[in-house]
């Protein structure tokens, strides 16, 4: 996909293309709503600009969209529309140890418990055992300053996929 073709999609195509990046819909409208873009600075900063708009539940509805990290089951069953794209992002955990995973597993378990929704990293270049240990450390979090911290990480992964996406 080019910027070019991204700018002439009809509507409902760009939403479908947006939503690979980022599953808030009031973040969809607003990129769909802002084309044409200039050039890839202007795509990137109505991005930011959209996603810094956003309410808590625009923030948790995109979290839904993602799976836990290093739950493959999971990326298979429900996310088969960004199965690639988060494959990638969490490719640091197909190698790790199977101790690492559990501990993944059960921190990924115990922070949806407290605070509603998984935990959100960008995941990119990052090990199993960097994730473990970014999650250990936000685990204690409030939950609104995790809603802070995960809206943060969302927002790089959605640029993310936005450049992997644009050709």
């Amino acid at each position: 996909m080019t910027l070019n073709d991204l700018n002439t999609l009809a509507s409902d195509e760009a939403s479908a293309w947006f939503e690979q990046c980022c599953a808030s819909k009031t973040w969809i409208y607003m990129m769909v709503n802002a084309r044409p873009y200039s050039d890839t600075n202007a795509l990137t900063e109505q991005a930011k600009n959209a996603w810094a708009q956003c309410s808590n539940s625009d923030y948790l509805e995109a979290f839904t969209a993602h799976p836990m990290i290093g739950d493959v089951d999971s990326l298979r069953k429900k996310f088969a529309n960004t199965k690639a794209i988060a494959a990638g992002e969490q490719s640091g955990t197909a190698s790790a140890p199977e101790a690492v995973l559990q501990q993944l597993k059960e921190a990924n378990q115990a922070y949806l418990d407290k605070h509603g929704f998984i935990f959100i990293i960008c995941a990119t270049g990052l090990s199993a055992q960097t994730m473990l240990e970014a999650l250990q450390a936000r685990l204690p979090n409030s939950t609104q300053q995790e809603i802070v911290n995960a809206a943060a990480e969302q927002i790089k992964i959605t640029l993310l996929r936005i450049n992997k996406s644009l050709s």
